[in-house]
């Protein structure tokens, strides 16, 4: 979802591959009874929450409040070189999980670091056996549809013919195509591409990062959201309904003693005076920068008036109770639909 997606990630990179491949589920574990009702979005505004998961599956998605999301995305869901798919054997209890909180659920695949070789299968030749591959992926576990975090480089000439071939092929079993944009790369995503999409998550965030340390600053301030969604919305022609507003739960340090990145969950346990605030001073020298419960307020309202929905990367880097950024973002939306 971005550069960094996990903001521990550069030591997590071969424990994540793993769950790429598949993980072990746990011996025992309550068995998710499916709601006989079909799931629905019971709200015109969408809240997009990614659950990058990097323990027991269903255990994450447990911990998750379904009941403030209307879209639980799975991050990621790759297959190996050949295309073939190894998936956790959790994630069809997951989908019912979701189901029953009348939650939309969809595998997200590709991601900030891909497989080497995701590229190639997006090419003509792989493309027919990959999107077989994907819809198998859906009906299989119950998902809602399929969203294409493809990004940098592999957004190339193969992009466009691989959107617009998937979303035909999930379109006609009712299902969803969506995919993260960033303005950065806004010149790659054809028109044609972005037609065929149901909606699209804008990643207004990592303005900067670790990867950029002579450029410290804000990684996703709120001048960056008014940014983007004018430029989806005006400069390219996308109507409102079909934006979603991403959101960070995570935070980029800068200087000497700054933690590379930290949680917005850590962020708070660490410096206990940050919850209303976008920054703070690190003992020795550096500053962790992020959003603060006031700066998800306003990107929330923000939404409500430019956008159809708000995205956030991700779930499980949020804090809880009074503090969580979640239940920040539900009570402003509830706030505006009494």
């Amino acid at each position: 979802m971005k550069i960094l997606k996990n903001k521990a990630l550069l030591t997590t990179i071969a424990f994540v591959l793993l769950h790429m491949i598949g993980c072990k589920k746990s011996d025992v574990k309550a068995e998710v009874k499916p709601d006989p009702t079909p799931p629905t979005v019971t709200s015109n505004f969408r809240v997009v929450g990614y659950l990058r998961y990097e323990g027991n599956l269903l255990n994450e998605a447990k911990a998750i409040d379904m009941g403030k999301i209307t879209h639980l995305y799975v991050a990621f869901i790759n297959p190996d070189a050949d295309g073939n798919f190894t998936v956790d054997a959790d994630l069809k209890q997951v989908a019912i999980l979701a189901h029953n909180s009348k939650v939309q659920i969809l595998a997200s695949i590709a991601g900030g670091i891909p497989p080497a070789y995701f590229s190639n299968l997006i090419t003509p030749a792989m493309q027919p056996k990959f999107i077989a591959g994907l819809v198998k992926l859906v009906d299989d576990n119950l998902l809602d549809g399929i969203d294409v975090d493809i990004e940098q480089e592999l957004i190339d000439n193969n992009y466009e013919s691989f959107v617009t071939a998937l979303a035909a092929a999930l379109k006609a079993k009712g299902k969803l195509t969506t995919a993260a944009v960033a303005t950065v790369y806004a010149s790659r995503y054809s028109d044609k591409a972005l037609a065929k999409l149901d909606f699209i998550n804008i990643m207004s965030y990592d303005k900067t990062g670790p990867w950029n340390q002579s450029n410290p600053g804000q990684h996703a301030p709120y001048s960056m959201a008014v940014e983007d969604l004018t430029y989806w919305n005006s400069t390219r022609g996308i109507a409102k309904e079909k934006l979603s507003l991403g959101v960070p739960f995570y935070g980029y340090g800068f200087g000497t003693n700054a933690p590379e990145s930290l949680s917005f969950s850590e962020i708070i346990t660490t410096y206990p005076n940050a919850l209303n605030l976008d920054q703070v001073t690190v003992s020795g020298g550096g500053i962790v920068y992020y959003n603060g419960i006031p700066t998800i307020k306003a990107k929330t309202e923000l939404a409500l008036e430019k956008a159809g929905g708000i995205m956030i990367w991700q779930l499980r880097q949020d804090a809880t109770g009074a503090n969580s950024l979640l239940g920040t973002i539900s009570t402003v939306i509830k706030s505006h639909t009494k």
